[in-house]
């Protein structure tokens, strides 16, 4: 037995631990969310961006877009976040994929893949500068928060 070892085997958790760990907290918030309304002042800290520089960053409105969403309001989620909802279907099915191959791993292959092609991400990227850029001017008030 080699030194410093218990000779005790070593635990691993599960692949599943952690999607179902990360949906479980993704719940949990979602019910605060729900319960905890951050459209009354005092609940919830400001955005840190807004704070600073007055302007809207792109996450801004996302907690009050997931609060309107568990109210099942899509239009006012809408208006919280539109980026968040075009990007919803996108992390669900990301989610359930992830949770899937955890418990069902694909197939081992000769060559590894990527898990996303890099140019999904730069569109992604670009569109998220967009967003935050088009929301702060003023023909994008549409954009902004409430």
């Amino acid at each position: 037995m080699a030194r410093g070892t218990t000779g005790a085997p070593r635990r691993r958790l599960h692949p599943g631990a952690a999607p179902l760990l990360l949906g479980a907290a993704g719940l949990a918030g979602a019910t605060l969310l729900h319960f905890v309304d951050p459209n009354e002042a005092g609940h919830y800290p400001t955005c840190p961006w807004l704070l600073v520089t007055g302007t809207w960053c792109p996450g801004c409105g996302a907690m009050r877009a997931v609060h309107a969403l568990t109210d099942l309001d899509v239009a006012g989620a809408l208006q919280m976040n539109a980026l968040l909802l075009a990007v919803a279907p996108f992390i669900v099915y990301s989610y359930l994929r992830w949770l899937y191959r955890s418990f069902r791993p694909a197939p081992p292959r000769t060559t590894p893949g990527k898990a996303v092609h890099p140019g999904w991400l730069y569109l992604f990227l670009g569109v998220l500068l967009a967003f935050w850029l088009v929301r702060n001017l003023p023909f994008g008030q549409f954009l902004a928060p409430g």
